[in-house]
């Protein structure tokens, strides 16, 4: 099964994640995230963190996790490269992400993204998940 696949849009920058399953979605979805931002064959996942968010509903939950990787790499320089998630459903996700901190002479940015936004946002359950996002950039 493909993870992820990047579609045009006119402004932003956007894709389509896929998974067996709600978790493998979004750990896609932030996988396809960080390979927009830089090279992930240059990142080594050496550490791990512990993420929690919350949201409403499936749609703002993807949003939510999205947007604190994203504040994570602009706060920390966090890049991600391998995410497990370990609790997904009733609103609430909890995931580690495996990665490391930004060096800029080994992760180029190939594009800024500056948030997760609700503009086409999609999740839908069909022949297993699939959310489509775009991005700020």
């Amino acid at each position: 099964m493909k993870k992820y696949r990047s579609i045009e849009h006119t402004a932003d920058m956007g894709l389509v994640a896929y998974g067996r399953d709600l978790a493998e979605c979004f750990a896609n979805a932030a996988l396809g995230l960080f390979s927009q931002i830089t090279d992930l064959r240059r990142v080594r996942p050496v550490q791990a963190r512990e993420i929690s968010v919350e949201a409403g509903d499936t749609e703002a939950l993807l949003v939510e996790w999205l947007n604190e990787l994203i504040f994570l790499f602009d706060t920390e320089g966090l890049l991600g490269r391998r995410f497990d998630v370990l609790e997904i459903g009733d609103g609430r996700m909890r995931a580690r992400v495996w990665g490391e901190t930004r060096d800029p002479a080994r992760h180029p940015t190939k594009i800024a993204v500056k948030a997760t936004t609700y503009h086409r946002l999609q999740v839908v359950q069909r022949d297993g998940w699939r959310a489509r996002v775009i991005f700020d950039v």
